[in-house]
Order: structure tokens, then C-alpha cells, then sequence
């Protein structure tokens, strides 16, 4: 993030997304300006004529034929008329295509982001990321739709009636072009300014979007610790920066329109008076017609310059909110050089595997090598870390030398204060996080040769942080596995002892659930995480403290139902309550990221060690 600031480049990139699907449409959109400039300049100099050729010959006549006054002010109606269907035409087709591409940009957004790996979302504040979804792409749609076709409309307007007065009186142009030049400096001297706080506004709106999500999801966290005046003086401080940005931006943008439009006032005046000089002093060939047409032609000018300022700068700012889209979609997405894949098998009494592609209960891992022979290892769920050493930084290890495994069935609990470890190492397991030394193997396989897709298809993982989705309950459990049939999701449930109280509900199944499940309790909630596990029927399971936030009598209920889900799986289990790491096949204990102590339940306690303490309450376990 924070790459130097390159409109050019970040200009053509969107172009590019124009022109990729839109091509026909801009041609259109392109030919309809031309014109609509074109009949604007030919209707500016056809007033010459009309003041020349019709009007003051009628002068001083006592019967004036008005017809054929009358049909060329009819005639210059229907110029003006065109200029004016085109000018709709470009604008409502320019409308289409600016929606068009950033439903794609959205898309594409949406579609890297969720191939980003898990450091991404750890360095970047929520709100920030969906900024880029809303204020951004908002500010983009405007440059789209109204500040690129006025601003080459109005290119095109300046260039036609350029090439009008040159035709009337090249000295007037001259002086009239001279005049636009000081005009044009004075706006790219305000521009340049107002671009660099453009940048800005747009990254402190994306902290400040960042910093209100932060607070409605915690809220019940900052009434507890009363830290209201905490957080609101943290919100004026973020608000305040953004004023200050946004106030540095505006001030140069708001200030070019009353500067050109006094500019353009002072253009009209002058443009009248060095013209009626020029034809008193016959400088040059000048008739009132002439005149008239340059001071239209003046105004006409001014126009389009004004208002290519005013659309300069929502181009930068749009530019701004285009920088920060385009450096989440340069953001490198999480690699995979793994090539041994989940496949389903059918198992033959010889002990031979056949790959299936329908679903059999029964998986493999497909290890094909450089000649293409292939090798199928029966998924089990054997788990083993050999000296792994890893940090989130380079600088800083978390994990010093882990040595352990977990046989398939078997139960390994993690215990120690919070910042031991614990999470870290299931994060290994997953591949949320590559290790830096050592191994970690799965069936005997390294799980560095394994796409992560299929690594994590074979895990499953209830977390203490529940996140249930909008939709119905069943679509919440499915979303383990999403071909889950009705009778299999039912199943899960009952399997978990979440049956009993989603049949109680009104709608059972098929009740809605909004704002991450807030209508049911913390434990209906974890049941139905541990649901979603079952029904994925995972050979290896992680629980990271999913009873730490519920009460001692919903822990019993959840606990049986994780009981369940654990029989014949290779379970890794965060403890934070010990009573629930007792029955486990080992027990690892943690501190600043070493295993300091390891056995069963019954071992530990007799060596008096550190599990000793923390189990009797010598030392809180966090």
C-alpha cells in the first residue's frame, strides 16, 4: 500500500477497463461529441451571418420581409437541437458503461480479495477494505460517467471553436487563445494543489470508515470498560484529520470556478473592446457580426475550460479512490506451488485405491510425480510438526523448534497463557501462515507439497469468534459443506445436540439469521459452528477455545456435542478451560512459543510443573 502517486498510469488503467467490454459504446459515445461540439461552433458562427446577412440589412427598411430571418433562426434551432439529442445520447450511453465497469471492478475486487492470504486482513482495518467498495468505486463512478465525457466534450468544443474564429479573424483568435493560455496556468498551478489532499481525504476516510466498524461491532466492550469519551475523542481526532484534508482539497478546487468565471467576465469585455479597436483602426477586417460572434465564441471558450477545471478535479479525486482500488487489486494473492490433491477413492479389498469422481466417504491424497506416476496415501489425519520455528515477521519468532504429532483419533490439547502459541500452531496446520524452518507433515506428506485448497477441505474448525452468516439456519450449517443434502444438515445437528433447540425456533431450519446470528445465544451460535464442522465430516479437527465464552451449563451441552463430533478424528483443542482437556490423548503446554511440557492429563499433574499450577490455580490461565 502506499505506492507514489501516478495518474497517467492509473488513468489508463481505467481506460483499459472501458474499452475492454465498452468499445462499441465509446465509439458511439465519441462520434456523439464531435458532433454535438461540431453544431455548437456552427451555430456560434452562423450569428456572424444572421447579424451581418439578416438582420442589419433590415435596418432602416419601412416594409422588412422577416422569412428569411425567420428560417435561418429555424435553421440555427435545429443545429442547436441536435447538438442538444447528442449531448443526451452521449451522457445516457456514458451513464451504462460507468455502471457497467464497476460492477466488473466490484467483481474483480471481491474475487482477489478473497484469494488474498490471511496477513492482508491482519495488516488492514475492515472498514478500510470495504471503503474501497463504496467511497472508492463511488468517486470512480462519477469520473466514469460524468467528469471523462464532459471533460472530452469539452476538448472538443474549445478545439471546434478554435478552428471557428481562425476561419472568422486570425489576429482576435490570436488574442483570444492568449488570454485562455493565462487561464489554463492559473488552473493546472490550483489542480496540482488540490490533487495531493484528494489522496489524502480518500485515505483518511477509509481509517475513519475503519474506526466506526471497529466501534458498532465492540461496542458492548467499550460500555463495559466505560471508555465512551475514550472512543469519541478518538473519533474527533480521526474526523478532525479528515476535515483538514478535506477542507486543504476543497479550498483549492472550490476557488478555480469563481476565479475562471471572473476571468471569463473580464475575457468578454476585453474581447469587445480590442475588437471594436481592431475595426476603428482596420487592424484587421472586423463587422459587428464578427464582433458579436468572438464575444459568443469568448464565452463559449471560457465555458468548457471552466468547467474542464471543475471536472479536473473530480477526476483527481476520482484518481485517488482509482490508487487505493488498484492497490487492493495488486496486492499479491496467496501462492500455492502444492501439487498433492484430496481426492475421493474407492477403497478394494485387496487394499488397492481406485480415484472416483462421485463422492465414496472415502479420501486420498493424489501424489503425482514428474514421470506421472501417481500415488494415492489414504487420508487419516496424521499430523506431525519436526523443529518448526516460524514468526509473523522476520525479525520476531513466535514458534521456537515444535516437535509433536497426533496419531489418527487422537485428542492433543494446547494449554498456556494467551500469547504462547496456541493459535499459532493450528494456523500451521491449515496453512494460514508458511513456516520458515522445520516440517510439518500430514499422512506423511509434506504439507508444503499440498494445495491449500484441498488441505483445508480435509480440516475442520470451530473457533471461539463464531460468525454465522445472513440466511437461514440450514444455509448456515451447509455452509460446511455446500452439497450437503436436507437429511445430511439435519444429521449434523442432531450429531452436535443443535436439533433440539432449532426445531424450537418458529421456523426451525429455515429461520433467518442477520447480524452474525444475534438473535440466539452464544451457545445455540457455537452449536451451530460445530455443526457446520460435522457436516463437512473433516478427519482432522481444531477447536480454538470454543467453550471459553459460554456459560458452565451451556458448556456441558456444547461439550457433548463437540464429544461427538471428536470420536474417530484426529482433534487438535485451544484450551481455555482445563476441565475440557482432561480426556485428551496429550497435553501440550506452552510458553513464548516453546512446548515447555507435554503428557496426559494424569503425567502432567504428577510432575508439578507448570500445568500443575495452572490447573490448580497457582497461575491464571488466560
Amino acid at each position: 500500500m502506499g505506492r507514489p502517486y501516478n495518474p497517467l498510469k492509473i488513468f489508463g488503467r481505467i481506460l483499459s477497463y472501458v474499452g475492454k467490454k465498452y468499445r462499441w459504446r465509446l465509439i458511439v459515445v465519441f462520434i456523439s461529441i464531435i458532433v454535438s461540439a461540431a453544431a455548437n461552433a456552427i451555430g456560434i458562427s452562423f450569428s456572424q451571418r444572421l447579424i451581418d446577412d439578416y438582420i442589419v440589412p433590415l435596418l432602416g427598411k419601412a416594409n422588412p420581409n422577416f422569412a428569411p430571418l425567420a428560417k435561418a433562426i429555424g435553421f440555427m434551432a435545429m443545429i442547436y437541437l441536435c447538438g442538444a439529442i447528442l449531448t443526451y445520447v452521449y451522457n445516457r450511453t456514458m451513464v451504462t458503461v460507468s455502471q457497467g465497469v464497476l460492477k466488473d471492478i466490484r467483481d474483480e475486487m471481491f474475487a482477489h480479495m478473497e484469494i488474498l492470504p490471511v496477513r492482508y486482513y491482519d495488516s488492514n482495518a475492515t472498514g478500510d477494505i470495504m471503503s474501497h467498495f463504496t467511497n472508492d468505486t463511488d468517486t470512480l463512478r462519477q469520473m466514469i460517467s460524468q467528469s471523462i465525457p464532459q471533460t472530452i466534450a469539452a476538448l472538443i468544443s474549445v478545439l471546434s471553436i478554435v478552428i471557428a474564429m481562425f476561419m472568422i479573424n486570425v489576429p482576435m483568435t490570436i488574442f483570444v487563445l492568449f488570454m485562455v493560455t493565462l487561464m489554463v496556468l492559473v488552473i493546472r498551478n490550483l489542480g496540482s494543489k488540490s490533487g495531493k489532499y484528494f489522496s489524502f481525504q480518500q485515505k483518511a476516510l477509509g481509517t475513519l470508515n475503519g474506526y466506526i466498524e471497529e466501534m458498532i461491532e465492540g461496542q458492548k466492550v467499550v460500555k463495559v470498560f466505560n471508555h465512551e469519551e475514550a472512543a469519541i475523542d478518538r473519533f474527533v481526532e480521526l474526523n478532525e484529520d479528515l476535515r483538514i484534508n478535506s477542507t486543504k482539497a476543497n479550498t483549492y478546487a472550490n476557488i478555480m470556478m469563481p476565479i475562471m468565471g471572473n476571468i471569463g467576465n473580464f475575457m468578454y469585455l476585453l474581447t469587445a473592446v480590442v475588437g471594436s479597436i481592431f475595426s476603428i483602426t482596420d487592424v484587421t477586417a472586423l463587422t459587428l457580426g464578427s464582433i458579436v460572434s468572438f464575444v459568443q465564441f469568448t464565452k463559449s471558450i471560457t465555458m468548457p475550460i471552466a468547467q474542464i477545471s471543475q471536472q479536473f478535479n473530480a477526476i483527481i479525486l476520482s484518481l485517488a479512490g482509482a490508487q487505493r482500488i488498484f492497490e487492493l487489486l495488486d496486492e499479491v494473492p496467496e501462492t500455492d506451488e502444492g501439487h498433492v490433491e484430496l481426492v475421493n477413492i474407492i477403497k478394494h479389498e485387496n487394499g488397492r485405491m481406485e480415484e472416483s469422481v462421485k463422492r465414496t466417504g472415502h479420501w486420498a491424497w493424489k501424489n503425482t510425480d514428474a514421470n506421472g506416476q501417481v500415488q494415492y496415501t489414504e487420508l487419516k489425519g496424521d499430523v506431525r510438526f519436526e523443529d518448526v520455528t516460524f514468526g509473523y515477521r522476520e525479525d520476531k519468532t513466535i514458534l521456537h523448534d515444535i516437535n509433536l504429532f497426533a496419531k489418527p483419533g487422537q485428542k492433543i490439547a494446547f494449554v498456556g497463557a494467551t500469547g504462547a502459541g496456541k493459535t499459532t500452531i493450528t494456523n500451521l496446520i491449515n496453512r494460514f501462515y508458511d513456516i520458515q524452518k522445520g516440517m510439518i507433515t500430514y499422512d506423511g506428506i509434506n504439507v508444503q507439497s499440498m494445495k491449500k485448497a484441498d488441505l483445508r477441505r480435509s480440516l475442520g474448525i470451530v473457533l471461539q469468534d463464531t460468525h454465522l452468516f445472513t440466511g437461514t439456519i440450514k444455509e448456515n450449517i451447509r455452509y460446511g459443506k455446500l452439497d450437503a443434502t436436507d437429511e445430511e444438515v439435519y444429521a449434523a445437528a442432531k450429531l452436535v445436540n443443535a436439533d433440539y433447540f432449532i426445531r424450537q425456533l418458529p421456523k426451525g431450519y429455515d429461520t433467518e439469521l442477520t447480524g452474525d446470528g444475534g438473535s440466539l445465544s452464544q451457545g445455540q451460535r457455537q452449536l451451530l459452528a460445530i455443526a457446520r464442522a460435522a457436516v463437512a465430516d473433516p478427519p482432522v479437527l481444531i477447536l480454538d477455545e470454543a467453550t471459553s465464552s459460554i456459560d458452565t451449563r451451556t458448556e456441558a451441552i456444547v461439550q457433548a456435542g463437540m464429544d461427538s463430533l471428536m470420536k474417530g478424528r484426529t482433534v487438535f483443542v485451544i484450551a481455555h478451560r482445563l476441565s475440557t482437556v482432561r480426556n485428551s490423548d496429550a497435553i501440550m503446554v506452552l510458553d513464548q512459543g516453546r512446548i515447555i511440557e507435554r503428557g496426559t492429563h494424569d503425567e502432567l499433574i504428577a510432575q508439578q510443573g507448570e500445568y500443575y499450577q495452572l490447573y490448580t490455580g497457582a497461575i491464571k490461565l488466560a
